[in-house]
C-alpha cells in the first residue's frame, strides 16, 4: 500500500512541470517506503534513499529557480523550507551509509506530513505567479 497518493484536489498547484515533479517525488518515497518497511536488501533501500534525496534536490532547485525567475515573494520562506527537508534528508542518508541509521517508518510518515503540509501552503501559493 502506498504512504502517499497524489491526488488534484489535495495537491494539484495547476502549474504543469510541478505536478508532474510531485506525482515523481511520490513514487519515488513509496518506493523507499516499500523497500525499508518490507525489509529488502540494505544496499536496495540505500540506492532507493540516494535517488530519492538526489530527486528532491533537483525538483526543489527547479522550482527556486522558476520562482526567482518570475519575482515569486515568498521564495525565501519557500526555500528556508526546502533546506530543512533536504537537511533532515542529508543527515539521514549520511548517517545510513555510515550504518548508524535505518530509513524507518517514521522517516516516511515525517516526509509524508512535510508534504502533506507545504504542497497545500506554499506550493499552491505559487501558483499565480508561475502561470502568469
Amino acid at each position: 500500500m502506498s504512504l502517499i497518493t497524489w491526488t488534484a484536489e489535495q495537491f494539484g498547484t495547476d502549474v504543469d512541470f510541478a505536478d508532474e515533479e510531485h506525482k515523481t517525488l511520490f513514487g519515488k518515497l513509496n518506493k523507499l517506503h516499500e523497500l525499508a518497511t518490507d525489509g529488502a536488501d540494505r544496499s536496495a533501500t540505500g540506492a532507493q534513499l540516494d535517488d530519492l534525496i538526489a530527486y528532491v534536490v533537483e525538483h526543489f532547485t527547479h522550482e527556486e529557480s522558476e520562482m526567482q525567475s518570475k519575482g515569486f515573494d515568498g521564495y525565501a520562506s519557500h526555500k528556508s523550507e526546502h533546506d530543512a527537508l533536504v537537511g533532515t534528508g542529508a543527515e539521514l542518508q549520511k548517517k545510513f551509509h555510515a550504518g548508524e541509521a535505518e530509513v524507518t517508518e517514521e522517516f516516511g510518515q515525517l516526509v509524508k506530513t512535510w508534504l502533506e503540509n507545504h504542497i497545500p501552503k506554499f506550493d499552491m501559493a505559487y501558483s499565480g505567479a508561475l502561470n502568469g
